[in-house]
């Protein structure tokens, strides 16, 4: 080979990668923002929002080109001249940073570092329930629900249930029966659990029928509590209307099982359905509360055309300090918003903040006797498991364990949550340290060479 052309031959370090497990998921349709914004899920499940040249850089890095090479085809795509050097400078300085290109020579695994929104809103300790065959299957089956045809005549059963319940029969004396009894409480219980599962193959069936692809069902620990999730990040490629139709899917199939709970309760005139269907009702009221990452957060998120609200509160209250109190810049900039979604937003966080502060205060100030209340109940059903256990009453010993299972996950989260807490501070101050650290080293070395000198 001649030499020129050994000179010219791209190294290994000037061909990037991309981290395991990227996809690009396209442009983000139907958001309030001043430009358009593109999305990408990393390996870790984190979406990052990109610019259209950003975009089109990640898009092209493919491990075999080089950056010359690279510069040319997204030069062509976003219509003016990219140069090698201008590549280098976006992989480097941008998507470096954000976890979606992996250093010259080092591993594609998503490093620890990289950043991450949410670290204790996230759901944590994900498992499969459900693969994604089975849910797009159950998915197929199910979309014909969320047709206009079917969803209208639903809805007005749905109003004509509840006048019939809460103004007519009255729904409590069914709940005190459920209580009166631990068979039918395990019967509720098994109903509810019923009723969460359902929810999730509403979001699937929903995004099906949004015309995106659903994941896969599975579990986690949200703050502290398990909770169930449907992996519908497909439906980002749809526009607004598509997400919103997957946000409420969940809700609208508790609707359904209640309206199939109502015809059970026709048939064979069980009380027990009738407390599950007043039950699930608090399931709905809980789904549309607009903090947690619940449905009715990601319901405000489409309506406001703001894809992840949290990621706002920081970068809005950091507006609000002075210059100098404002401290570094994240590497990720914020996309400019609209005038109504920065409305929206603001009236959000601004609603949000002090309820999350007086929640957290009330619950500081309550928790001694919050915690010696819970443990005097746990020590209860604890000795009323056993006693049932050795006194032959399955279905007793079976509700007092699950008494104790409900009252010790806020213990084992709160735990796991303080030690995520903690570790998330520690991230935070570490740079902080280590700069300390170089300040005390640096002082230390100046101050040898001055005794070194004056001796």
């Amino acid at each position: 080979m001649p030499e020129e052309e050994i000179e010219s031959a791209p190294t290994t370090a000037d061909i990037p990668r991309r981290t395991d497990g990227l996809e690009l998921l396209g442009r983000y349709q139907g958001v309030e923002y001043e430009d358009p914004v593109y999305l990408a899920r990393r390996g870790d499940g984190q979406m990052v929002q990109l610019s259209f040249l950003l975009f089109l850089v990640i898009q092209e890095t493919d491990g075999v080109r080089p950056t010359a090479e690279i510069a040319q085809r997204v030069g062509r795509a976003f219509g003016k001249d990219v140069s090698a050097d201008n590549v280098r400078h976006l992989l480097e300085h941008r998507l470096q940073p954000l976890g979606i290109v992996a250093e010259p020579g080092a591993p594609t695994a998503v490093t620890s570092d990289a950043p991450r929104n949410d670290l204790l809103l996230g759901l944590m300790g994900r498992r499969t329930l459900v693969p994604p065959p089975a849910v797009r299957a159950a998915a197929r089956a199910l979309a014909w629900l969320h047709r206009p045809a079917v969803t209208a005549p639903v809805l007005a059963a749905a109003v004509a249930m509840d006048l019939w319940l809460f103004l007519v029969h009255g729904a409590m004396p069914a709940v005190l029966h459920s209580l009166s009894s631990p068979l039918p409480l395990l019967t509720v219980f098994a109903l509810i659990v019923g009723s969460l599962v359902f929810h999730e193959f509403g979001h699937a069936s929903a995004c099906h029928h949004a015309g995106a692809t659903p994941g896969r069902i599975g579990c986690g620990l949200y703050l502290i509590w398990p909770s169930l999730y449907t992996d519908v990040t497909d439906v980002y490629r749809a526009g607004r209307a598509g997400r919103l139709r997957t946000d409420l899917g969940g809700v609208y199939f508790n609707v359904v099982y209640m309206l199939a709970l109502l015809a059970g309760y026709a048939v064979t005139g069980h009380p027990v359905l009738l407390a599950a269907i007043y039950l699930g009702h608090f399931e709905i009221f809980e789904q549309l509360m607009p903090t947690a990452r619940l449905d009715g957060y990601y319901i405000l998120t489409d309506v406001a055309g703001v894809p992840d609200l949290y990621g706002r509160v920081g970068p809005l209250l950091r507006g609000l300090l002075p210059r100098r109190a404002r401290g570094d810049r994240p590497a990720e900039p914020v996309p400019a918003l609209t005038r109504r979604a920065r409305i929206t937003v603001t009236v959000w966080v601004f609603t949000l903040v002090p309820l999350m502060l007086a929640d957290l205060g009330y619950g500081l100030w309550n928790l001694p006797r919050i915690t010696a209340t819970a443990l005097r109940s746990l020590d209860a059903r604890l000795h009323t498991a056993t006693a049932a256990t050795v006194g032959g009453h399955p279905a007793s010993a079976l509700v007092a364990a699950l008494g104790v299972v409900l009252l010790a996950l806020p213990f084992a989260g709160g735990g796991w949550l303080t030690v995520r807490l903690l570790r998330a501070v520690g991230r935070r101050l570490r740079p902080a340290g280590d700069a300390l650290a170089r300040s005390a080293a640096q002082y230390l070395v100046v101050r040898a060479k001055r005794e070194r000198d004056q001796t």
